[in-house]
């Protein structure tokens, strides 16, 4: 029997019933496990492979329900359990690490208290013997210092620190099965490939089963030996990570890997046409515009000497204990740090950087949303921003493109009049005109212009996307800060947010500014790139320049941790 998988998924289904009739989310999927394999499971939002892995651990909830198959465990049929002896099985045979360790990690607990608990919920443990391993799980994931790290609070640690506690967690009791559902997705790429390689490790040190859940084909490349791609709830391809990934036979395995950058020749479209040649060409825009273009002579876009210091502010009584000594004065954070950039007119400039660089809060003064601390931002020689106590911002001439536009969009307002706002009140369209340049911008950005009267609820991620493209562009913008606007979208999604972004580039002649932290993409649209590590730029040239040939040891570090995809035999017919 020692042939005999760990797991065994037959014919598993899982269906949602709902007012609108039954959704199978899960539609006859079948695989094997064995001891101490990785198996991925790919494909886009809605496929069903996360459904897939709450299916095999009982955590589906109604209107949802297991409606067929067979889950088999070391041959125990875990399909049918009652719920007491599902939970006997969770965290100790079978474990889960989630795409976001802040929803599973109670914010008002220690870290050490969250994995006494954990022990707890199988055994009884001393105070000192859960202390004990609370700090062994913590230096088996390569946490620093774990013995100070257990009194921490959640909050207090990096998203990297974080999943690997909920990693640590899931490896407390030496279960036979993890599965892993997303859980490098917002992290970034040297981060990523920590956790890639420690989980490596592990299970091969623990002779441990992984399922690596992911939409990132080349994250499921440095880690799985086999792979399995799902799409509609169904496994459509399927074998050793190899042959699946460098002679994919199904053309949606196909569709997944043309459609990224890394596969791409930089500044061509992705995908042939995704989201592209369906959009219809952008409104033609005022002779005004052309009017505010400025001296053609001067630097076009100018970051000069900027720096960004955040310092709490503090009241009467504050001030005064602090001068009486009774009180530490507040922590000041140099965000930026005497940064210079120029940017030329038409050109799109990449800004890399880990997660704290300051990338963001440098595209924000950029954009006038945060005043610099010192230094000028200038744009056709003119200020973005007003000098003083209060300043404002200046122009409409600079947009911004947020990572997450269901943040950014009003739930409570028609994604029509979103768009139009900002138009309407700097005097760019009238109120007559205002629906037709409405229906315009959608098209412009591959929407069916009827969809203006809907709410943003009522788009998938990527349709949500192109409306705060459509919005940041409706403003006639020369300029648009491009902030991680693709970081958590599906590949074929990414591919044609991309193609949009070139296409509107090419007709509008758009200057961008593009924040990312995915490297490949950058290397895709931009001509220049700029490092930043720790507030400051450390490196700056031609991208093809900066990807071949490194100067800055970050960089270097930077592009030595991007996962890379196996050389293609063919992904086409």
């Amino acid at each position: 029997m020692t042939d005999a998988p760990l797991l065994d998924v037959r014919d598993l289904c899982t269906h949602f019933f709902t007012r609108a009739g039954v959704v199978k989310a899960v539609d006859g999927v079948s695989f094997s496990l064995r001891r101490g394999e990785v198996m991925g499971l790919v494909g886009e939002s809605g496929s069903g492979k996360s459904v897939t892995g709450f299916s095999i651990i009982g955590l589906i909830d109604p209107p949802g329900r297991v409606a067929g198959g067979s889950v088999k465990l070391e041959g125990r049929e875990l399909t049918g359990l009652p719920q007491d002896e599902l939970r006997a099985l969770r965290g100790k045979t079978v474990s889960m690490v989630f795409q976001d360790p802040l929803m599973t990690l109670n914010p008002v607990l220690t870290i050490g208290e969250q994995i006494r608990l954990a022990l707890e919920a199988h055994r009884k443990v001393s105070a000192a013997e859960a202390r004990r391993r609370a700090v062994e799980g913590l230096a088996q994931v390569r946490i620093p210092n774990p013995q100070a790290t257990v009194d921490f609070y959640p909050h207090q640690l990096s998203g990297g620190m974080r999943q690997r506690v909920a990693i640590a967690i899931a490896l407390l009791h030496g279960p036979k099965l993890i599965i892993c559902d997303e859980p490098t997705t917002a992290l970034d790429v040297s981060i990523q490939a920590e956790i890639l390689a420690e989980m490596k490790e592990l299970v091969a040190e623990l002779g441990t089963a992984l399922i690596w859940i992911s939409h990132d084909l080349a994250t499921v490349a440095s880690i799985a030996q086999h792979v399995a791609v799902m799409r509609l709830g169904k496994i459509v391809e399927a074998g050793p990570m190899l042959d699946v990934l460098t002679r994919p036979q199904h053309p949606y395995t196909r569709a997944l890997l043309d459609a990224l950058p890394s596969r791409g020749t930089p500044g061509q479209y992705l995908l042939r046409g995704g989201g592209v040649p369906d959009a219809a060409p952008p409104p033609r825009l005022p002779a005004a515009k052309a009017e505010a273009a400025g001296d053609e002579a001067a630097p076009y876009f100018v970051l000069d000497g900027v720096s960004k210091r955040f310092e709490t502010r503090t009241g009467a009584l504050r001030a005064m204990a602090e001068r009486l000594g009774l009180a530490k004065p507040p922590v000041s954070v140099l965000a930026v740090d005497s940064v210079s950039l120029t940017v030329r007119r038409g050109e799109a400039l990449g800004l890399v950087g880990e997660s704290g660089s300051g990338k963001s809060t440098l595209g924000r003064m950029a954009a006038g949303i945060y005043a610099p601390s010192a230094g000028t931002v200038r744009l056709s020689g003119r200020p973005v921003m007003s000098a003083g106590e209060t300043p404002r911002k200046l122009t409409t001439r600079v947009q911004t493109i947020f990572q997450d536009p269901f943040a950014s969009l009003d739930p409570r307002m028609r994604i029509g009049d979103s768009i139009s706002e900002g138009p309407r009140a700097h005097g760019l369209v009238g109120k007559a005109e205002a629906e037709a340049y409405v229906r315009d911008w959608l098209g412009a950005v591959g929407l069916d212009p009827a969809f203006a009267g809907r709410y943003p609820h009522q788009f998938s991620g990527g349709q949500r996307q192109r409306v705060a493209i459509a919005r940041a562009l409706a403003m006639q913008p020369d300029l648009v800060i491009c902030d991680e606007p693709v970081a958590s979208l599906d590949v074929s999604i990414q591919a044609q947010i991309l193609n949009l972004l070139m296409r509107l580039r090419s007709e509008l002649g758009l200057t961008l500014l593009f924040i990312s932290h995915d490297l490949s993409v950058v290397r895709h649209l931009c001509e220049r790139v700029a490092v930043m590590y720790r507030g400051s730029i450390v490196e700056e040239g031609p991208a093809a320049e900066v990807y071949d040939r490194p100067q800055h040891d970050y960089t270097k570090r930077l592009l030595a941790a991007v996962p890379v995809l196996p050389a293609a035999a063919s992904t086409g017919g």
